[in-house]
């Protein structure tokens, strides 16, 4: 095994000195919708048959294939082109770019930069940034993630606050009964403008593990993950996992690897602080006189 192991070892490293060495590799990515339908559990205007066809509809949404086009110092990362349902040409996409898809997703390691372009309401984003420095922890633990070796490191990260699916659903029932007494006045107050988002908040920081590929000697991995000693092949957030279940090297067919370049460009803060106000926008809107409870539509339909 062992021979095998290092000649697997030598055959990588001469494909990483060629010149024009590339690899791809496919990730499947799912996130649970557990805290989703938990949310959407306690609105009684939404029917048993209104909610599995919402727990359908997210479940699709929420089941992702990305493409991953590395060489040894930079990646793109995209999600594979599908073709919209009718009616989803518009909010589809917004809805895909605040679940973590859509657009172009440049790593640049020896640059330690990322570029990511983004449609958000109409508007073309480029956000460029530094990457995100992890503080890897390399543990001892392995496991075999189709034919390579991995193995775990975990991290503990600063989420982003334009990518719902770093929600959780609020257990209000954990609350201190003194902080309920405490609530009550503001609450009945505002009992008029009541939305489905109060249930809802965003951690801060998330503990990332993730199981990376010695034997593919390059620091690359999906989305904005980086900075490992070895190609990572699976990051697990406790709610979204990103798994890879494909890898070719040195394929004939080349990919260019560059950033988008259209778009207004700002930083991730910005970005970020873009979408949290449009989404206070529109729960205003939702929580006023006559405004629909739960906020904006799945779907995009009109």
């Amino acid at each position: 095994m062992k021979k095998i192991i290092i000649a697997s070892i030598f055959m990588i490293s001469g494909f990483l000195n060629a010149q024009n060495f590339q690899g791809m590799a496919v990730y499947e990515s799912k996130t649970s919708t557990a805290d989703f339908m938990k949310g959407m559990g306690g609105n009684r205007e939404i029917t048993p048959e209104m909610q599995k066809q919402i727990e359908e509809r997210m479940k699709k949404m929420f089941e992702k294939t990305f493409i991953l086009n590395f060489d040894k110092t930079a990646s793109i990362y995209k999600e594979e082109e599908k073709l919209d349902a009718p009616g989803q040409q518009g909010g589809g996409r917004m809805m895909m770019s605040m679940m973590g898809g859509g657009g172009t997703h440049y790593k640049n390691a020896k640059d330690k930069q990322y570029i990511v372009d983004k449609e958000f309401f109409g508007k073309e984003f480029l956000i460029k940034d530094s990457l995100p420095k992890y503080d890897w922890k390399l543990e001892g633990e392995s496991k075999q993630i189709g034919n390579y070796t991995c193995f775990k490191a975990t991290a503990v990260v600063k989420v982003s606050e334009s990518d719902f699916r770093n929600f959780r659903f609020r257990n209000r029932n954990n609350e201190k009964e003194g902080d309920k007494k405490a609530e009550t006045v503001k609450d009945t107050a505002k009992a008029k403008k009541t939305n489905f988002t109060d249930d809802w908040e965003m951690p801060k920081e998330n503990t990332i593990t993730a199981w990376y590929c010695p034997e593919i000697p390059v620091n690359q991995g999906p989305e904005n993950y980086w900075g490992l000693p070895g190609l990572i092949l699976e990051v697990n957030d406790g709610k979204t996992v990103i798994l890879c279940s494909k890898l070719v090297l040195n394929s004939k067919e080349k990919v260019e690897i560059k950033p988008a370049s259209k778009g207004k460009v700002v930083t991730q803060k910005e970005y970020d602080e873009t979408v949290k106000k449009k989404m206070e926008e529109m729960r205003e809107m939702n929580s006023g006189p006559g405004g629909q409870r739960g906020g904006f539509r799945m779907g995009g339909g009109r």
